[in-house]
């Protein structure tokens, strides 16, 4: 019997504290003998996109996951698909459900995890570049993990920055306003978080002040770029697979080769790179994601919805 859980089931059956858990154990489990791929084609709509994660694979949890998206940039929702849970004894279609939702959640928790051992300690101003989905789930993982005096907050779209703010404010507890441009958030924030569909840099090297970290989420695919080369190469840059970063994320599209990179997010967690190791040090997080990720959600709202009979019951072979 397959489940089936929608968007509102996936949102029900995640928890912050059990997710962030769920990715950091992730991070720093040994990996699977097996490549993932992730295989990607433009489609005919400019900036649409078919994208393909298999397999998610991780030590310990006795299943795997094949995830399918679309990404069509002026749709509500921008990224919509399908995330299979098979049995990795047999095959066996354990669930099928929501890929957005928990692709929001596996990538914005993993650049909260990344954002806070990377970034400067102390309550100080966080900064957001695109007031997303994403971006929201950094801020959300973030609020669980330490504490930001105050929230500044930039979007092409000035009312979605400020009921975003508005947003932080009240989760946050801490003062939030709207500015009106990359640079400004860069100015006044000691922690920044870009999560756009950028194609040209938002941000270069002197935007960003000496000592802080900028998390760039947008550049995981061909020829999207949030950040100059100057300010990735200055950088103490921290990325979630290298080979990866290189064909279709921040490190290849700006021109780097593999010696740009510092550390992969697991090295840090494992304690293998120190990640910060200085007060007036640059440090950047560009992922691109990996399909491991969506297993480690997706387990959770499968064998939530197993305790809890949630989702819709189905027999695909019958």
């Amino acid at each position: 019997m397959t489940v089936l859980l929608t968007r509102s089931d996936v949102r029900r059956l995640l928890e912050i504290d059990a997710a962030l858990g769920a990715l950091r154990a992730g991070f720093t489990a040994e990996r699977p003998p097996v490549d993932a791929l992730r295989v990607r084609t433009d489609l005919p709509l400019v900036g649409s996109s078919a994208t393909a994660l298999l397999p998610g694979l991780i030590d310990g949890i006795p299943a795997y996951t094949v995830k399918v998206n679309a990404k069509f940039p002026g749709a509500v929702p921008a990224l919509r698909g399908l995330l299979c849970l098979h049995s990795i004894e047999d095959g066996a279609l354990l669930a099928v459900m929501d890929s957005a939702e928990v692709t929001a959640w596996r990538t914005g928790l993993s650049a909260a995890l990344a954002t806070d051992v990377l970034a400067p300690r102390g309550a100080d101003t966080l900064g957001v570049i695109g007031a997303g989905a994403q971006a929201w789930m950094v801020v959300r993982g973030l609020a669980a993990l330490r504490r930001h005096d105050s929230v500044v907050v930039c979007d092409l779209a000035a009312d979605r920055a400020r009921d975003f703010a508005a947003q932080a404010e009240a989760l946050t507890r801490a003062p939030a306003q709207v500015v009106a441009t990359p640079r400004q958030v860069a100015a006044a924030a000691a922690t920044v978080v870009v999560a756009t569909w950028a194609r040209e840099p938002l941000l270069d090297a002197p935007d960003v002040p000496p000592g802080g970290h900028v998390t760039s989420l947008g550049a995981d695919e061909p020829g999207k770029r949030e950040l100059s080369a100057e300010l990735l190469r200055r950088a103490t840059l921290v990325v979630d697979d290298v080979p990866l970063s290189l064909r279709m994320g921040a490190v290849g599209n700006a021109g780097l080769d593999e010696e740009a990179v510092a550390a992969t997010l697991a090295q840090v967690l494992r304690g293998e790179h120190p990640g910060r190791s200085g007060a007036g040090e640059l440090t950047v997080y560009a992922p691109v994601g990996l399909p491991w990720q969506d297993l480690a959600l997706a387990w959770i709202c499968y064998e939530a919805a197993l305790t809890d009979d949630g989702g819709t019951r189905l027999d695909f072979l019958s």
